[in-house]
């Protein structure tokens, strides 16, 4: 009789502790299903803060990393003010519970700042390109610092790359280009 008392216990302990871990499975995608939710949400608010800055523009360059409630960000950018207006705006959105501002500001240079002038023109002058410019946020940003141009964005296809970084490349007094534009259509294909 205490034999089947004690297998019983050992039966109902083993149902007992089955049914608790098949709670914390069929939990458990819920919960990273809504983790994953609120890390979409928190990419889509940081992204339009740093959009909508005043003062960014398409010398500029932003990127953001999101790890909890702790927000990285990257790039830069011509102003100190638009490096602190960054990190500001960023900390206000309701999640945020730290924000590490990798945000570099470019130095003082009339030299980059002519550059800057001519890369712009030679880009968007450049048949297919102009319509990257149009917008209050230009989705190809020309970056440059100390003479060394970076072309940073999205834009359509392979040959509005290349064409945007031989563009780059004649302007006189740059030193080298890097183009780190991704193309939207190659991009497709890939995934």
């Amino acid at each position: 009789m205490k034999t089947f008392k004690n297998s019983l216990a050992a039966v109902a302990l083993f149902f007992a502790l089955a049914a608790s871990a098949a709670t914390v499975v069929v939990a458990s995608p819920t919960a990273d299903s809504d983790k994953n939710l609120q890390g979409q949400q928190m990419l889509k608010r940081v992204r339009k803060e740093l959009v909508t800055l005043p003062h960014y523009g398409v010398f500029d360059n932003l990127a953001y990393k999101v790890e909890g409630d702790t927000v990285t960000l990257y790039g830069q950018v011509v102003r100190p003010s638009t490096r602190s207006d960054a990190g500001r705006r960023v900390a206000k959105i309701k999640g945020v519970g730290r924000v590490v501002n990798n945000i570099e500001v470019l130095p003082l240079s009339g030299f980059d700042d002519s550059i800057r002038a001519e890369a712009y023109r030679a880009i968007f002058n450049t048949s297919s390109l102009y319509r990257y410019a149009l917008g209050s946020n230009p989705s190809l940003h020309i970056v440059v610092n100390r003479g060394h141009v970076t072309l940073e964005g999205v834009v359509g296809n392979r040959m509005d790359k290349q064409l945007a970084e031989f563009a780059a490349r004649a302007v006189p007094g740059v030193f080298s280009v890097t183009n780190n534009l991704v193309a939207e259509r190659d991009e497709r294909k890939v995934r």
